[in-house]
């Protein structure tokens, strides 16, 4: 066995079976947290010169070393070792190369358990910044595209069926509530997880004085964690992150869904440009929305993500157990995703051309103002909302009966059904007419989408 390999093996006098080294090694996919580790030894060193622990000489070479390994990363010239494990031996044993025995003090009052913890919380509280900036970039899309279609209507759906005609602004003004959800959620989370796991070294802390609210500060974390046994055990906010990320796959697989629907021949809701479509090998009409379908595929990813999370942790006695190395790759599998996911939805929203007369073509059908007409009979002629819905329903089937809409029913047939109909019904029926009228709180009337799209343009650029 090289020197490299007996890094934390002094008391092993054999090298490990080559399935246990592959089964053991995480440098394939841990290295993703380089940078963080570097970030954490440097704090680390910087406390232990500023508490005198080690020298400021030791420092000095410690800091230098790293420094030139965080560019040899950078710059692609550092050779990872399997053999070495994970990122955090791989870092030391190169600075072990840099600057000899020095490289010895820098694990002074540290385990690889608080090391790995550190790290890895570093990691995903950058994964929270970069997935926050997106969603955020995802609004502002929405609401340009919902105030530039303030007044376009569409027909609203229950069930998949039509119901009462909406704005296709209001209908984006609902996307923005779910993302303005999920950003809080992933703000929540990095406030919640913004606390220093370094310093708890293996499990008990450490007997060595060390400043532990320090290095804390130096990493940017609001304080240090005040339990070492959770400081190394806890992956709530890998969990959360997952939850967080998964819930916002969930939407924008919901919007995916709605892009497949309303390119298709049946809808023709909207259009899209050959920059987010692709054809098929077989029918050269074809213009499929394949970035949707795979942002609605992908979701089932980062869900399950976060379910193996989950199934790893549920039954994990403190404190550390090899286990917790598999949270890993799926948190980073998730993250890639998210913002991969996040980018194309972006893209689309901005590429995204309705055909207003599809929809308002649409949302006329199906007797779609049979509310508004329930409504006129209860507010104009006085009766019990109930008897209104069982009159309008009459009305419906006269209609249907005539094969006509019920702006287009005669008044004296309506008078048929109730005498007390009079001409006024007819300014409640037309599509326009019931749209303008929903101007309660976060109703779909134009006026009430151009008050929601300033409220949250005010709301986005507070939290930008």
């Amino acid at each position: 066995m090289d020197d490299k390999g007996m890094l934390i093996r002094g008391r092993f006098a054999q090298r490990l079976a080559q399935v246990m080294e592959q089964i053991n090694a995480s440098i394939g996919f841990d290295r993703k947290m380089a940078m963080q580790d570097i970030a954490g030894s440097l704090a680390h060193a910087e406390m232990l010169s500023h508490q005198q622990i080690i020298s400021a000489d030791d420092f000095a070479a410690i800091r230098g070393g790293l420094e030139q390994i965080r560019e040899e990363i950078r710059e692609g010239r550092f050779t990872f070792s399997v053999a070495l494990e994970d990122i955090h031996m791989n870092v030391e044993s190169r600075l072990g190369e840099l600057i000899g025995a020095q490289s010895g003090r820098l694990h002074t009052a540290r385990s690889r358990n608080d090391q790995v913890a550190t790290s890895f919380r570093l990691w995903v509280r950058d994964a929270h910044d970069r997935a926050s900036a997106l969603v955020l970039e995802l609004i502002g899309a929405l609401l340009d595209l919902a105030e530039r279609n303030a007044t376009t209507i569409m027909p609203g759906f229950t069930h998949l069926q039509s119901a009462q005609p909406v704005t296709f602004g209001h209908h984006l003004m609902a996307y923005v509530e779910m993302f303005g959800r999920d950003h809080a959620r992933l703000c929540d989370s990095r406030a919640r997880m913004n606390e220093s796991p370094l310093g708890a070294a293996a499990l008990a802390g450490t007997s060595f004085p060390i400043d532990r609210a320090f290095s804390a500060t130096a990493l940017g974390f609001d304080r240090p964690m005040h339990n070492s046994l959770d400081a190394v055990s806890d992956r709530d906010f890998a969990i959360e992150y997952l939850a967080a990320a998964s819930l916002t796959m969930t939407h924008l697989s919901r919007f995916a869904e709605e892009i497949v629907l309303w390119m298709s021949p049946q809808f023709r809701f909207i259009q899209l440009s050959d920059a987010w479509t692709t054809g098929s090998s077989i029918m050269p009409q074809k213009r499929n929305p394949d970035a949707a379908e795979l942002i609605r595929g992908k979701t089932g990813r980062v869900t399950g993500s976060l379910v193996g999370l989950l199934t790893v942790m549920k039954a994990l006695p403190l404190t550390f157990s090899k286990d917790m190395q598999e949270d890993k790759e799926q948190t980073f599998d998730a993250s890639e995703t998210l913002e991969l996911c996040l980018q194309a939805m972006i893209g689309m929203i901005g590429d995204l051309t309705p055909v207003p007369e599809r929809m308002l073509a649409a949302a006329g059908a199906a007797h779609s103002t049979a509310t508004d007409l329930a409504d006129w009979l209860t507010r104009v002629i006085g009766m019990p909302f109930r008897e209104a819905h069982h009159v309008t329903g009459r009305l419906v089937r006269l209609a249907d009966e005539r094969g006509c809409s019920l702006e287009q029913l005669p008044l004296a047939a309506m008078q048929e059904v109730d005498p007390r109909v009079n001409d006024d019904v007819y300014g409640v029926l037309g599509v326009e007419n019931s749209v303008q009228s929903r101007r309660s709180l976060g109703g779909t009337s134009p006026e009430r989408v151009r008050d929601e799209i300033a409220r949250w343009r005010s709301k986005v650029q507070v939290q930008a």
